[in-house]
């Protein structure tokens, strides 16, 4: 969320939390209640459901209208984010004697690198994205992009992410 610039608002007040906890009850079990009466049983019938009764009803008995009209969604501004290096999972660790990093049971060796001949001792950054691929960073800089096994896909030279 930092790198996003997101702040998050706690709900630290109870009056908050019971509001919030009061519609997943209500969506927990009525809603459950709902589906049963209504024969559903695929997964395709469910949302038909929602789509076209059960939400239409539900924002009828408990839509409330803005005091503002106006969206207080703000728009993300590609400032040269990556939002996949952004939205994914990273973990840092040291790199070992041999030039290589132990993650997740794969030994993920760094390349040499143009002005630097090993990474010896340095802390990095392991990005672990969704299709598995993993990529290693010294700060801003991507050292490599890995194949799920842990196999070198692309060798990067030292250029800034």
């Amino acid at each position: 969320m930092q790198q996003l610039g997101i702040d998050m608002i706690a709900a630290y007040l109870p009056q908050a939390r019971g509001r919030s906890e009061r519609v997943f009850r209500t969506l927990q079990d009525r809603l459950v209640k709902e589906l049963a009466e209504a024969g559903i049983e695929t997964m395709e019938q469910a949302n038909q459901f929602l789509k076209e009764t059960y939400w239409p009803r539900h924002n009828e008995r408990f839509a409330v209208t803005p005091s503002d009209p106006e969206s207080a969604f703000v728009p993300w501004c590609n400032s040269g984010m990556n939002l996949q290096d952004t939205l994914c999972i990273q973990e840092q660790r040291t790199v070992g004697k041999d030039n290589t990093i132990s993650y997740k049971g794969k030994l993920l060796q760094i390349p040499q690198q143009t002005g630097r001949c090993n990474y010896v001792k340095v802390k990095v950054r392991v990005h672990e994205y969704a299709d598995g691929k993993m990529a290693v960073f010294h700060g801003p800089r991507k050292l490599a992009v890995y194949e799920a096994d842990g196999n070198i896909e692309q060798i990067t030279l030292d250029k800034a992410a």
